[in-house]
């Protein structure tokens, strides 16, 4: 169908169902948003507002792939495959 159909139907998947990956990215771009709008009110320079938003959004990202998973890094498949006997 090419990207635009394939762009399309990411978007009707994440507004319909999305996964846990993809609620664990939206949470993490509105707290960088949210951070970022915070830190202006501090002045803060731009790189070091930019620098510390976007770590805001790394712990919230961790944070909410813990609450979605129960995992802080969710296994491998191919690692799964590997123990079985």
């Amino acid at each position: 169908m090419g990207l635009v159909g394939d762009l399309k139907d990411d978007l009707v998947g994440l507004v319909r169902n999305p996964t846990d990956e993809q609620k664990a990215i939206l949470v993490a771009i509105v707290a960088i948003a949210i951070a970022d709008r915070y830190f202006v009110w501090i002045d803060f320079p731009f790189v070091v507002r930019t620098t510390a938003a976007v770590g805001v959004g790394f712990l919230a990202l961790f944070v909410a792939s813990y609450l979605l998973t129960g995992h802080l890094v969710p296994p491998d498949e191919d690692d799964e495959e590997e123990l079985r006997p």
